[in-house]
């Protein structure tokens, strides 16, 4: 077991201020992928779980964040349960565990230890009332509880000091529903996707960020593209924090704007210009959710172009980067990302990973969204097409979650 390789997949969680409070960590080997007798795929053992998190690491994968998983009947029984971190875990109950008295005491005895318990797609039954004296977080599946009756299942389920998490929310506007009806968490990419414009146009404030990226991406003088920053006084003090983080790994604390644009060079300036474009966000900062998944993004593509020590590696590497980082801009601007792409200026494979996916950046930005999606089994066949191994994608995972950790040490 020792030597098995797992696919690590992380969903967010995010809380009422739409900040990434937690992720659900989902762990699958690719032998498992290949039994039909296993149906569900958010299933896994003590064994695998203990063993995955040993290899990994819960400070590797987790960082600051806390981390939801699935356990059976079983894992729950185990006592190798209590080797895991109390402050750090919430033990997810699957939903077709069967609730009884000794599966109640467990749970009691586990709370009184200090761990976080969360019923997995629950539904309402009065049976199950002393559970809810116990446990901390319901999770409820919203694309499954009709919209006319979501309002009374949580009426009723604050009778009791629970936390509800709204699970599979996928687009803004379910955000908006589940958010008024007071749920409290929330899981699901909606943050990541597109809404529906009213109009085709940048706004006059983001029309100033979008002019920054494109003197940055076109290399223009110093002095204009201070110009520019001076004109958005909340992107530079982003910027400022953004490069004094220890993830840029600068021996000298920057102080100033021009000292910033001159210390750190046109390559690193294109990257933390993006990142503070997604920090500056409705001035959320370093907490906004878009960011997070866009560094990852950005830092896998980069170290598995790495990883394969083409000649042109470095600049190879550096247009990898801006693929990741760029692939949610449309999402941060609400407008088209073939608009967007039209108004920067980018190089031929850099555009076409980002509007059509195609190439060998789009392929890999392809496999970063698997990986966000927990696809594994489309994960498995796109990485031969990538010419990787589960190796390869293990190694630069870890060392992406660390870089990211690392940068938001600076918030």
């Amino acid at each position: 077991m020792a030597e098995e390789k797992f696919f690590l997949g992380r969903q967010p969680i995010l809380n009422r201020e739409q900040t990434i409070v937690a992720f659900e960590l989902l762990f699958r080997s690719p032998q498992s992928l290949m039994q039909a007798q296993i149906s569900d795929t958010h299933q896994a053992s003590a064994s695998v779980i203990l063993t995955a998190l040993s290899d990994f690491g819960f400070q590797d994968v987790l960082g600051r964040h806390r981390g939801f998983f699935n356990v059976s009947h079983d894992t729950l029984m185990s006592s190798a349960m209590e080797l895991l971190p109390k402050r750090q875990v919430v033990i997810e109950l699957l939903e077709n565990i069967l609730m009884d008295a000794e599966v109640l005491d467990r749970c009691r005895h586990l709370k009184s230890l200090g761990f976080t318990l969360a019923l997995d797609d629950h539904v309402f039954s009065e049976d199950f009332a002393p559970f809810y004296s116990t446990v901390d977080i319901i999770k409820l599946d919203v694309m499954e509880t009709p919209p006319s009756e979501l309002s009374e299942v949580v009426k009723i389920f604050r009778r009791w000091p629970l936390t509800l998490l709204a699970e599979k929310v996928e687009t803004a506007e379910h955000y908006t529903v589940c958010s008024e009806l007071g749920f409290d968490l929330f899981q699901g990419y909606y943050f990541a996707r597109p809404v529906l414009l009213k109009q085709n146009r940048v706004d006059v404030a983001k029309v100033a960020m979008l002019q920054l990226m494109k003197q940055v991406m076109a290399e223009t003088e110093i002095d204009e593209i201070e110009e520019t920053f001076k004109l958005n006084p909340g992107l530079t003090y982003n910027l400022l924090r953004l490069v004094n983080s220890v993830a840029i790994g600068l021996r000298v604390r920057i102080k100033t704007l021009r000292h910033a644009l001159t210390v750190l060079g046109l390559e690193q300036l294109k990257r933390w210009i993006t990142l503070a474009l997604y920090a500056s966000n409705e001035g959320r900062g370093m907490q906004s959710p878009l960011l997070e998944i866009a560094a990852v993004r950005g830092k896998l593509l980069e170290l598995l172009v790495k990883g394969e020590g083409t000649p042109a590696g470095k600049e190879y590497a550096d247009r990898a980067f801006m693929v990741g980082i760029l692939s949610l801009i449309d999402v941060l601007f609400e407008v088209s990302m073939e608009e967007l792409v039209e108004k920067l200026n980018l190089v031929e494979d850099v555009r076409l990973a980002l509007v059509e996916r195609s190439g060998r950046l789009g392929a890999l930005l392809l496999l970063a969204e698997k990986l966000e999606q927990a696809d594994f089994a489309g994960m498995e066949g796109h990485l031969a097409e990538c010419g990787l191994t589960l190796d390869d994608l293990m190694a630069a995972q870890i060392e992406t979650i660390n870089w990211t950790n690392r940068l938001n040490l600076a918030l």
